[in-house]
């Protein structure tokens, strides 16, 4: 079973960067969609990003497009969110997870990893 473990959080100023990682054991197939999710204190989960796991499509939410960047690597089973220019509102767990349907939908994806805090100081 395909397990999903997120990396790069921390704690920036805003109009900083980060990198966060989400690495794969095991076999992911090709029609399989990673994606990023995120939530705020008091707030729902929301859609951030995704890629299919064999084209270079992506998706972005309007809140992060032109500023994050989502990327794979498939021969190290690894998928990444650059974020540039961070904004106190990016304040939030963010969430690796997988699902075979290109959605933004977080119901149709049934994987995820358990979080990594990012945190944007005004």
């Amino acid at each position: 079973q395909v397990q999903l473990v997120e990396s790069g959080g921390g704690s920036v100023q805003s109009g900083g960067s980060l990198r966060l990682s989400c690495v794969a054991s095991g076999r992911i197939y090709s029609s399989s969609v990673m994606a990023w999710f995120r939530q705020a204190p008091g707030k729902e989960r929301d859609f951030v990003a995704l890629i299919r796991w064999s084209s270079p499509s992506t998706l972005y939410a309007d809140s992060v497009k032109g500023r994050f960047t989502i990327s794979r690597e498939n021969a190290a089973n690894t998928v990444y969110l650059q974020m540039n220019n961070l904004k106190p509102e990016d304040t939030a767990v963010y969430y690796c997870a997988r699902g075979s349907r290109y959605t933004s939908d977080q119901s149709s994806y049934y994987q995820w990893g358990q979080g990594t805090q990012v945190t944007v100081a005004s």
